[in-house]
């Protein structure tokens, strides 16, 4: 290592910043880096990054969030302070004009999952759909058929006939095959059915997906990343199974269970609670 280099790390150090505070922290519990990657399932070249003070040049916030967060727990610091350190980090190098991270193919904070995308051209159709129809009753009343009973009396002829007000129909629950894809590099999990019988364990890259057998019997999900993975039915984005960093075990994962998660409320903070219970 060069003069220069040691003397940029020494300030480094002395700077108290969130890198040298988890590689001091790393140091004194005797880890290499490389088993803290092993530990954490997080790249060596990004533990690297974050050592260097360089939180800017990840890929993207999400990265340097949940990376410090986790290294943070592995060598025994405080998550929350080096969390709340890494956003203050973040915005000290914006109001300095750091350039933005490198536009990266398979950047998950920039290339949109596909649950986005089928979100992103439903919410079109209904945009042109609005359009179209002020267009007819604003600009154009009156050009169409006339109905034949006034909607008014046709409610108040129901609720004369049944005595009670019209139950509207609830939209069809989607149905069709469940999907898991990854949305970050370097994703674990672990896929099983009822008898604990594996049915797909990796870790996943951007973009990889992984389709729940339609006759798994109580297939199951385990990940330490519920935030990474999208998820759709029958190619209808549903919920995540939890926006936190935190890890999810014996989770159901049929269409019905994912459903009746989706439909329960949220925890005072904010996410679904992970157990499936």
């Amino acid at each position: 290592m060069s003069n220069e280099e040691t003397l940029d790390q020494e300030q480094l150090e002395e700077s108290g910043s969130v890198g040298a505070r988890l590689k001091q922290a790393r140091e004194a519990a005797g880890l290499e880096l490389a088993q803290v990657a092993a530990e954490t399932r997080i790249p060596q070249r990004h533990l690297l990054t974050i050592e260097n003070g360089s939180l800017a040049d990840l890929p993207a916030r999400t990265y340097a969030v949940g990376f410090s967060r986790t290294y943070a727990r592995l060598v025994g610091l405080d998550e929350r302070e080096i969390v709340e350190q890494v956003r203050n980090e973040l915005a000290e190098g914006d109001e300095n004009g750091a350039a933005p991270a490198k536009f990266e193919p398979g950047d998950p904070a920039r290339v949109p999952g596909r649950g986005l995308a089928w979100f992103a051209l439903f919410a079109a159709i209904l945009l042109i759909g609005g359009i179209y129809a002020f267009y007819n009753s604003y600009f154009a009343p009156g050009l169409g058929p006339a109905p034949l009973q006034d909607p008014r009396e046709e409610v108040a002829a129901q609720v004369e006939e049944n005595g009670e007000e019209p139950v509207q129909a609830a939209a069809p629950a989607p149905t069709g095959p469940v999907v898991f894809t990854s949305e970050m590099d370097g994703t674990w999990v672990k896929f099983y059915d009822a008898n604990g019988e594996r049915l797909y364990e990796a870790q996943m890259a951007v973009g990889d997906s992984f389709t729940v057998p339609a006759d798994a019997e109580g297939p199951q999900v385990w990940t330490g990343r519920p935030y990474a993975l999208a998820i759709t039915i029958g190619g209808r984005a549903v919920p995540k199974l939890s926006e936190e960093d935190e890890v999810v075990k014996d989770v159901p994962i049929t269409a019905e269970a994912l459903l009746a998660r989706a439909d329960r409320p949220a925890s005072p903070n904010g996410a679904t609670p992970p157990n499936g219970g």
